[in-house]
C-alpha cells in the first residue's frame, strides 16, 4: 500500500511540476532517463551476479559461509568481498535483503555493506592519483577496520 501512495505522490508532484513549467519538466525527465540508462547496465549485471548465486548457492551454504554461525570467519569474508565489489548503494541495499533472506547473518552483512560503501579496491588506481598513495590506503585500511566495528554494532543491536 506504502508503494501505492508513493506512487501517487510522485505522479501528482510531476504533473504540478509539468503545469508549472513544461519545459523544465521535460529537461529533468530527458536528464533522468539518461542517468537511468547509464545505470542500467551495472544494475542488470548486479542483479545477474545475485540472481546467479542465489541459485548457485543453497541457503545452506550461503548460512554456513556468511551466516549467523560463521562468527568473525564469515564477516571477515563479507568484508572481503564487499571490499573488491564495486556495486551502487541504491543496488547493494536490495542486495544484503536477499542475501539475508537466503540465510546471511546481520553482522555478516554489515561488514559487506559498509566495506561496500567505504572500501574502494577497485577504485584505488583513480583515488591514488588524486589523493596520493599513503591517504588512499590510508583511507582505505581505516574504513576497512571501521566495518568491523560497524559489524560488531549492528551484531549487538540486531543479533
Amino acid at each position: 500500500m506504502d508503494s501505492y501512495l508513493l506512487y501517487g505522490i510522485t505522479i501528482v508532484l510531476l504533473l504540478l511540476s509539468f503545469f508549472k513549467d513544461r519545459k523544465k519538466t521535460r529537461m529533468a525527465l530527458k536528464k533522468g532517463w539518461k542517468a537511468f540508462d547509464n545505470i542500467l547496465p551495472q544494475f542488470l549485471v548486479v542483479i545477474l551476479f545475485v540472481g546467479v548465486m542465489l541459485a548457485v548457492l543453497d541457503p545452506q551454504t550461503i548460512s554456513r559461509l556468511i551466516g549467523k554461525g560463521s562468527g568473525w570467519v564469515g564477516v571477515i569474508l563479507a568484508a572481503t568481498v564487499g571490499s573488491i565489489t564495486l556495486i551502487p548503494g541504491f543496488v547493494a541495499f536490495p542486495t544484503a535483503a536477499l542475501i539475508l533472506q537466503a540465510g546471511a547473518g546481520y553482522m555478516q552483512i554489515g561488514a559487506f555493506i559498509s566495506t561496500l560503501m567505504m572500501v574502494g579496491v577497485v577504485t584505488i588506481p583513480v583515488e591514488i592519483k588524486y589523493f596520493g598513495r599513503k591517504m588512499t590506503l590510508l583511507r582505505n585500511f581505516m574504513a576497512f577496520l571501521f566495518s568491523f566495528f560497524v559489524a560488531y554494532v549492528i551484531g549487538k543491536v540486531a543479533g
